[in-house]
């Protein structure tokens, strides 16, 4: 199996793991850092939605308390609890910033499945007119 669909694999594996008592919407999100390990992370939610966290900042934090700092690649499934992802669930603007954080824009691919077809995207076009460390 190729690394890309091992990291989708690895995603819904984390999604099993989420805590999403309000919205149901379960996310998992599987990291890869230029080590060659990975981190997962699942979306985490809380009465007070604004101190919820999405999985991919799951798995960046966890990443970064461990110390890697750079990263290749990240795979991100979801879908409301009960069904299995089938729609593409990019990452919100926040996680994308985050990501510029830690992650060239040219060479980060975020990687997502639609209907079990896996969609490649830089993070340079998920978030274009960027501002982030290398722009300081």
């Amino acid at each position: 199996m190729n690394e890309d669909l091992v990291l989708i694999k690895e995603a819904k594996k984390a999604r099993e793991a989420a805590y999403a008592p309000y919205s149901n919407f379960l996310v998992g999100a599987a990291m890869l850092g230029e080590s060659g390990k990975v981190y997962l992370g699942c979306n985490i939610e809380n009465a007070s939605y604004g101190a919820s966290n999405c999985a991919e900042r799951t798995a960046l934090f966890k990443a970064v308390s461990e110390g890697e700092k750079r990263f290749v690649k990240i795979a991100i499934v979801g879908a409301k609890r009960g069904e299995a992802p089938k729609d593409l669930c990019p990452p919100c603007g926040i996680c994308r910033q985050v990501m510029l954080e830690f992650c060239d824009p040219e060479t980060f691919q975020i990687l997502l499945e639609e209907n079990q077809t896996l969609r490649t995207y830089l993070l340079k076009d998920l978030l274009p007119y960027s501002f982030g460390p290398t722009n300081l």
